[in-house]
């Protein structure tokens, strides 16, 4: 099979729309990162989604819809504080959990009760998803466990002769997969932390929780296995105030003949000499740079050593969450 990636012209959109109606299966660019499309109706189309990631399943996907589309038909209840978020910050990188109404294939859920719907704010997906006019279910478009893609080169380097269509919209703005918040209780809870931070969250709905997973439970949400977004090479990771045990680490492995590469924040990268990623100076831009550096990391690193960022709260719950599942790292927000 050949893997085209091609702007959303009309004659991409019409491919894509006719590769989604005879059940296959289509990359395309949003906001946060690059998705891996097909019909939510579908069964046989959702489990190749499964079978082309590798994906575990136990690990439920997320429904794409674009902004015009009613969605009501696939949920049983949409509380009003999920209402006044959606006015808040759809279409945008947050997506929601209800109760399904069982109308999507149930591999969609893995056998879960409840229903991931999201309506991404990118141009290139609202693009495909009103040609499509079809509710589609997407993971990241990369490996299970590997890095997510944010650029459709990322995409193509996963799965170059496996999906016959990429929808290239450029470099993913956002740069760490949507917030996942379930909607299902009184309160709202966050599943997997985002760019709608939960302090955005509690101004619209009065309030906001965050789940913790327990061991042995079965995911809620993508993005909740404890190794997750790594890279190839191998990997390390160490706290700000480990650094000399970071640098160490570094020395060892340059003797050893490798070639080694810290990653960290801006701030930090007087502390150590040598290869090194600038991972960014704020919140946003650390988001935004993380999956592309891991990515390039893993192309030029045998060892990466990773220095956790110093900062805490709001989009940095997302960054901090990503940043150690990708090192296999403990993190608590």
């Amino acid at each position: 099979m050949t893997t085209r990636i091609s702007p959303p012209d009309k004659k991409a959109l019409a491919f894509a729309k006719e590769e989604i109606a005879r059940g296959g299966v289509v990359a395309f660019h949003t906001e946060t990162v690059y998705g891996l499309g097909a019909n939510a109706f579908d069964d046989r189309a959702v489990a190749k989604i499964f079978a082309l990631k590798g994906r575990p399943a136990d690990n439920p996907l997320i429904v794409h819809v674009h902004k015009n589309y009613d969605f009501s038909a696939l949920v049983d209840f949409i509380p009003p504080y999920a209402k006044a978020l959606a006015r808040a910050y759809l279409p945008g990188p947050l997506t929601m959990v209800y109760p399904s109404a069982g109308k999507v294939s149930p591999s969609v859920s893995c056998g879960l009760n409840t229903l991931a719907v999201r309506v991404p704010s990118s141009p290139t997906a609202q693009a495909f998803l009103r040609a499509v006019g079809l509710p589609i279910a997407a993971p990241s478009a990369n490996k299970s466990k590997h890095v997510s893609p944010v650029t459709a080169g990322h995409v193509y380097d996963d799965f170059q002769g496996e999906i016959p269509l990429i929808l290239d919209g450029g470099a993913c703005s956002g740069g760490i997969e949507s917030t996942v918040l379930d909607c299902t209780g009184e309160v709202p809870q966050i599943l997997r932390a985002g760019l709608v931070t939960r302090e955005m969250i509690a101004a619209v709905a009065g309030d906001c929780t965050v789940y913790r997973m327990q061991a042995g439970e079965q995911p809620k949400s993508p993005g909740m296995a404890h190794k997750h977004y790594a890279p190839k090479c191998r990997a390390v990771c160490f706290t700000a105030e480990e650094a000399q045990a970071a640098r160490v680490c570094y020395a060892e492995e340059l003797h050893a003949g490798g070639t080694p590469y810290y990653v960290c924040e801006r701030a930090l990268l007087p502390e150590f000499e040598g290869n090194a990623l600038d991972l960014g100076g704020d919140p946003a831009e650390m988001a935004a740079r993380l999956y592309a550096l891991l990515r390039e990391g893993e192309q030029k690193a045998t060892l990466l050593i990773a220095i956790e960022p110093k900062e805490r709260g709001g989009v940095m719950d997302g960054v901090l969450n990503r940043f150690c599942r990708a090192f296999g790292r403990d993190h608590e927000t």
